[in-house]
């Protein structure tokens, strides 16, 4: 069975209005008005200029800089730094991961820091950042973030990462935003913002097509032009132009036969051609392998290659030589670039534009001249605050039946069951870990919520461990504790691994690592199952990087909660949606099918790789990735994206459409018709009846949250420019 949100209605019945408004028919006759990209561009204001402020300043340095200072600039000299001319003034490029905290230091050497203060914020994953469907809240993470990295002494924040959501065992899945191009475009404006508004650089990754972990260094990626304009490229192109985000990263995987580090189409004609980009691009760690493609092909900056020099992988916790300077000299634009450049005078001109892009750079972050940036703050109440909120936002409510929940604090005795429960999972997933100041579990929130009111029992229920099955034993365990208590509260889900500390234990959500499959490892199936039977009142909560196969108990449980990877204050706001404290409003940011099978990219794609060739692959599911494959096939989820409910009730009304020459305005009226605060997120689409080509039966072009008191109204206006009416089309390569 298949829950959908009860505001469906009311958002299909706008998609459907603005569908059959002629401005829709309009955009899609073969008559329609041509869009190029130069034209799009140009009609965009694109905060790529802010980076040209000081050009004659760099063509000052430029010809300060000798040769060999230049290819000094463009690779590392350690982990996670790069460049530095001392005589000149020009200091190192310091960089962190993020993308939900800034990383514990690594050291120049991958050894770490002894005594190092880097124990900081840590935020709740991408995927739950994109539930709250809030852009401010965007805008309030990436603060955080910019404002942690600038005390920890960082230039560049290596987030946001955006990658479309194409298929459930993504092993990142829980670093990325949405399987939709449109919502992750609005939310990462507000990242990135917030990050640079702190005077620190954001790194938009992974530049592109890297969809998936396993074969990622080497996996060759196609698609149709047509699925790469519509969905792969929407998010950074926003990222770019609207955010005028000053960094990107290139991602690991080949497109089209070329790594796309070093790939000409993706960087020179789209992203530094088509879309204006000024600033820098870096290379993730390790994905140069050409020194003639990086320097011609639009590679910046190289990082990372002493990992596969140095062990023959990318793995950042293997131990073995030392990094010495003559490594990084072997960097592809090391040394090998020096000796190219010296034979080759047409590589100058191309040496110089990626210098003056890192000092472009630079400047932005108050670098050079003697600048002051903004010194930061690490860690404080206030940031803490952020991570609960955007946690408490993000959480989905995605069943309660019988409104078995809110919870009420007057119960008297309670099961908390799942090892999830207790689980830290700060460290975990790769390079995305935190060394956080602290992490409040499940388990600890509902103690925090109770207090000495309520008896809490605690089972585990199921271990985390390598190929660990159901525990008859611990099962037993957790039905006893069900049976005695007038509420059973199961914490289970995903993982990011099993001991954190090392590279190869991790799995399920983890970089380098896509999941199995879609089934609830370690038995939590047959331990759902037994508890449901022991005791009816029993809600599920769900941690994880996104969907998980239900049908063994959805049909069971009364309730159901995602709360993600909810960061440091995790623990506290599941307890607060839980027990009614925070009325839930997260809507899911990816379609969760019924199974695995269900998802496009199995069904009608290739994953994870062409049969026969583990090192091909082809998108054929195209354009339809997520809801536009189910909605248009008619396969029926188990939860639709957009869905997420509420403990109060909503009604819209007063819904008009408003045709412009080739755009249209919708109005409506949204009223809180219960007795409870909370927020409605209105979610427009848009459904094409005369397009030329096939075209997804919807597709989101706005949305608004909105936050309402008990029978309180508001009006929300939503616009929908050409663009949100437009496809691409392939043969004559512009936009309809």
């Amino acid at each position: 069975m298949s829950y959908f949100p009860p505001c469906s209605r009311a958002v299909l019945l706008a998609a459907l209005f603005c569908a059959t408004s002629p401005v829709v028919q309009a955009q899609t006759k073969s008559t329609s008005t041509k869009t190029t990209a130069a034209t799009m561009a140009s009609a965009t204001s694109n905060r790529q200029q802010r980076l040209l402020a000081n050009e004659a300043k760099i063509d000052g340095l430029l010809k300060k800089l000798t040769v060999e200072e230049k290819i000094a600039m463009i690779h590392a000299n350690s982990a996670f730094a790069a460049g530095g001319i001392k005589r000149l003034g020009i200091p190192e490029l310091m960089m962190s991961d993020g993308p939900h905290g800034v990383r514990a230091e690594q050291g120049r050497d991958w050894k770490g820091v002894k005594n190092a203060n880097d124990a900081g914020t840590y935020l709740p994953t991408g995927n739950t950042l994109a539930s709250t469907w809030n852009p401010a809240l965007g805008y309030a993470f990436g603060s955080v973030l910019g404002s942690e990295a600038a005390f920890r002494g960082k230039d560049i924040i290596l987030g946001p990462g955006i990658n479309i959501i194409r298929t459930p065992l993504n092993g990142r899945n829980f670093e990325y935003l949405s399987e939709d191009p449109f919502l992750i475009s609005k939310m990462v404006v507000g990242y990135i913002k917030g990050v640079q508004d702190q005077g620190v650089s954001a790194c938009v990754k992974h530049f592109a097509a890297n969809n998936q972990e396993a074969h990622r260094n080497d996996i060759d990626v196609d698609m149709s032009e047509r699925a790469l304009r519509e969905l792969y490229l929407p998010g950074f192109k926003a990222a770019v132009q609207e955010a005028g985000v000053n960094t990107l990263m290139g991602s690991y995987n080949k497109f089209r036969g070329t790594y796309a580090t070093e790939n000409a189409y993706l960087m020179n004609d789209i992203l530094k051609g088509e879309w204006g980009f000024k600033g820098l691009v870096m290379s993730d760690w390790g994905s140069v392998h050409d020194t003639q493609k990086a320097m011609r092909n639009g590679t910046d900056l190289e990082m990372g290659t002493d990992l596969s020099l140095m062990y023959g992988s990318v793995d950042q916790t293997a131990s073995g030589a030392n990094s010495t300077a003559s490594l990084y000299d072997r960097f592809f634009l090391g040394n090998a670039a020096l000796e190219a450049v010296k034979k080759d005078k047409s590589l100058e001109p191309l040496l110089d534009d990626k210098v003056r892009r890192i000092l472009r750079v630079m400047y932005a972050t108050n670098m050079l001249d003697g600048a002051k940036r903004k010194p930061g703050a690490y860690n404080t109440p206030e940031h803490q605050a952020t991570a609960l909120k955007v946690a408490e936002e993000g959480i989905v409510l995605l069943k309660n039946e019988g409104n078995i929940l809110p919870l009420k604090k007057t119960t008297k005795t309670f099961a908390v069951i799942g090892a999830n429960a207790t689980r830290e999972n700060a460290m975990g997933g790769g390079s995305s870990q935190i060394k956080a100041k602290y992490e409040i579990t499940p388990l600890q929130g509902l103690q925090k919520a109770l207090g000495s009111s309520a008896k809490i029992t605690y089972a585990p229920g199921y271990t985390i461990a390598r190929d660990q099955k159901a525990d008859p034993q611990l099962i037993a365990q957790a039905v006893a504790a069900a049976k005695a208590a007038d509420v059973a509260i199961i914490v289970g889900g995903s993982t990011h691994g099993y001991d954190y500390s090392k590279w190869s234990d991790n799995a399920y959500d983890a970089e380098g690592f896509d999941k199995p499959d879609m089934k609830m490892p370690f038995g939590q199936d047959e331990l759902i199952k037994a508890v449901l039977q022991a005791n009816p009142n029993t809600v599920v909560v769900l941690i994880g990087g996104g969907p998980i196969d239900m049908s063994a108990w959805i049909g069971q449980t009364k309730g159901v909660v995602e709360a993600w990877y909810p960061g440091m204050e995790g623990g506290n706001a599941i307890a607060h949606v839980l027990f009614g404290d925070v009325n839930p409003s997260g809507k899911l940011p990816m379609t969760f099918p019924v199974k695995l099978e269900d998802s496009p990219a199995h069904k009608l794609g290739e994953y994870p790789s062409t049969p026969g060739n583990e090192l091909k692959q082809t998108y054929k599911e195209d354009i339809f990735v997520g809801y536009r494959y189910f909605d248009t096939y008619k396969v029926a989820p188990q939860f639709a994206f957009g869905h997420g409910l509420s403990y109060t009730t909503f009604d819209y009304s007063k819904l008009a459409v408003k045709p412009g020459k080739q755009s249209a305005t919708v109005t409506l009226s949204v009223r809180n018709t219960g007795k409870t605060a909370g927020a409605e997120v209105v979610q427009l689409y848009v459904q094409d009846e005369q397009a030329s080509v096939k075209r997804p039966e919807k597709e989101l072009k706005a949305f608004e949250k909105v936050f309402l008191k008990p029978g309180e109204s508001k009006s929300v206006t939503l616009s929908l420019p050409a663009d949100a009416f437009r496809y691409y089309d392939e043969a004559k390569k512009q936009w309809y």
